[in-house]
């Protein structure tokens, strides 16, 4: 296991890890944050219908738009483990139907990356970047972030851990890929979360989560919820976490926020394998020995 810690705004020295990682989808609450900046300077509107579609900013962050995921084609799995060339955008959505709406926006809730391809496309748009120059530009640089960068085709998983991610092919991750060292995750989330990136209200809205449910089996989560971006729920400890898991071909990172009284900290987590709860039930217990049990 790799971790990384901030506890009130303060890394601990002796347990940041710089290892580069990939992040799979705690990409998302970094395309959420760039999407935000975009409202905050008035280029969009988070409740007005994007041109050309049925569908609101905040449905696409919230995966409310009533979009499909490639995640559920059989033929999507076989090929990735196959190590067959990412197909393209345009085949992904046709092969899934992409463009018909499985439900009404606002309606429902079904997790979607698709739905982040979107943002991603949105982004670029608005700001008339490529979707790298965009987050460099309105998330990363202001966040003082460094050494994030997209992964766009195999050679670009160089030197990530672990080693035997190399054969992946990242164009298969439609929203895009970062990878970067696990202590600017951490740093990451935690300035999203506490600095002046965002004004007080968005970042009230961000964590204006819709619930999910019941507990999850072999995961922590009593409550799970999802708000703008972000994975947010109770605990069976009691504790409330933001942030986000991403799992992947060889590992899982998961990133949360915790605050606990006068306490808040920040923990990343990545762990070989594809456990979700595993590496959620990781970064608790870190979090938990950072900021003290719930009274």
């Amino acid at each position: 296991m790799l971790c990384s810690i901030i506890l009130n705004s303060q890394p601990f020295p002796a347990a940041q890890s710089h290892e580069v990682v990939p992040w799979w989808s705690f990409t998302k609450p970094v395309l959420a944050g760039a999407a935000l900046t975009l409202v905050r300077d008035g280029l969009i509107q988070l409740d007005e219908t994007i041109p050309d579609t049925q569908f609101s900013l905040r449905q696409l962050l919230k995966h409310q738009a009533g979009l499909a995921d490639y995640s559920e084609l059989t033929a999507y799995h076989a090929a990735v483990a196959d190590s067959q060339l990412p197909w393209s955008a345009d085949e992904m959505m046709r092969r899934l139907d992409g463009s018909r709406l499985r439900y009404t926006p606002g309606a429902g809730w079904r997790y979607s990356n698709v739905g982040y391809m979107f943002v991603a496309q949105l982004i670029e748009r608005v700001t008339g970047l490529c979707i790298d120059d965009a987050l460099t530009q309105r998330v990363f640089t202001p966040l003082g972030v460094s050494h994030v960068r997209l992964a766009k085709k195999q050679a670009d998983l160089a030197g990530v851990y672990p080693p035997t991610l190399a054969s992946y092919d990242p164009g298969w991750v439609y929203h895009g890929l970062l990878v970067g060292p696990l202590s600017q995750a951490t740093l990451l989330l935690d300035g999203l979360l506490t600095k002046d990136l965002l004004p007080d209200s968005l970042v009230q809205e961000m964590q204006d989560s819709i619930v999910l449910g019941g507990p999850l089996s072999g995961r922590p989560w009593a409550i799970p919820g999802y708000g703008l971006g972000l994975m947010i729920g109770k605990t069976h400890s009691g504790h409330r976490l933001v942030g986000h898991t991403g799992v992947g071909p060889e590992g899982v990172i998961a990133v949360y926020h915790c605050s606990n009284g006068s306490n808040q900290a920040t923990c990343s987590v990545f762990a070989k394998g594809g456990d979700e709860g595993r590496g959620e039930t990781q970064v608790l217990d870190q979090l938990i020995a950072a900021v003290g049990p719930c009274a």
